[in-house]
């Protein structure tokens, strides 16, 4: 039996792999990735790799194998049909007959158009019939503090979600809980609504940054269509800049600030405060 992660070198899929790697013997393992040279320090550690992408599912015959526990961490090419991605994956899990078949998604509040490949996800996960585990994955501290030159050059947060609140954690604390339902039992059918224990404005985020910055950050709550603008000046393709715009109004309307606190229960700790992700981003 091996416990396999998908994108095991992405941001989230690091932590997960370090993570389990303090609970499970390295050959238990198995790093799913593109690239094997970027999980080079996985292998000298003894996790076993396996070579697949979501877009060439020929690459997933016989990578999964009966009794294995799998994390499919959600693709972010969001240009090329995720759903369809996930269902490569998801397809080969069920015909190796996996044990259990976790999947980051996002907050059953979350109305954006960000959350439709995720809602398309899990229904074809539920209609499979393999045993699955929902881990409805909030927003990220690091978000926010991994984007923080921006806010000190210019002296402020813009956003476009007003006084809405965002109960965020930080990737370390999902990816523990990724961790426990992989390495734990009792998880199978299982939806789990994760976020931060605290919920925080970006008024209040603008005001932690300037007291461990030193400097005067102001927060500029703009409409929805200006933001889009902003980011599309910063690079970002239009489609995208429109998914992230769409979270914003969603944060306004509240939908990403509930705090059930099932991701500190499945971890046993509190989740990280956003003022910690942000003393940590500015040390860095």
């Amino acid at each position: 039996m091996s416990i396999v992660v998908t994108g095991a070198t992405g941001h989230l899929g690091r932590h997960v792999v370090e993570q389990l790697l303090e609970k499970v013997p390295a050959d238990q393992i198995t790093a799913v990735v593109r690239d094997k040279a970027k999980a080079a320090d996985f292998a000298a550690r003894g996790v076993k790799l396996a070579v697949a992408d979501y877009n060439t599912p020929e690459t997933f015959d016989g990578l999964f194998a009966a009794g294995d526990k799998v994390l499919l961490i959600s693709g972010n090419e969001f240009d090329k049909g995720r759903v369809g991605q996930h269902q490569v994956v998801l397809d080969a899990a069920k015909a190796a007959g996996v044990a259990l078949f976790a999947y980051t998604s996002a907050p059953g509040s979350l109305t954006a158009a960000l959350a439709d490949d995720h809602r398309g996800t899990e229904q074809a996960i539920v209609e499979s019939g393999v045993p699955y585990a929902l881990l409805r994955n909030g927003w990220y501290n690091e978000n926010y503090t991994e984007n923080l030159a921006p806010v000190l050059e210019y002296g402020a947060v813009t956003q476009a979600a007003g006084e809405g609140k965002v109960a965020s954690a930080a990737r370390a604390d999902y990816a523990a809980a990724a961790v426990a339902v992989l390495t734990g039992e009792g998880h199978e059918n299982k939806t789990y609504e994760l976020s931060g224990d605290t919920a925080w404005s970006f008024a209040e985020y603008a005001a932690a940054v300037a007291e461990y910055s030193g400097k005067e950050i102001a927060y500029n709550a703009v409409p929805a269509e200006v933001y889009t603008g902003i980011l599309t000046g910063a690079g970002l393709p239009g489609p995208f800049a429109a998914i992230l715009a769409g979270v914003d109004v969603s944060i306004e309307n509240g939908e990403l600030a509930g705090t059930p606190g099932d991701l500190s229960r499945l971890t046993g700790r509190p989740t990280t405060p956003i003022t910690e992700s942000i003393a940590a981003a500015l040390k860095g």
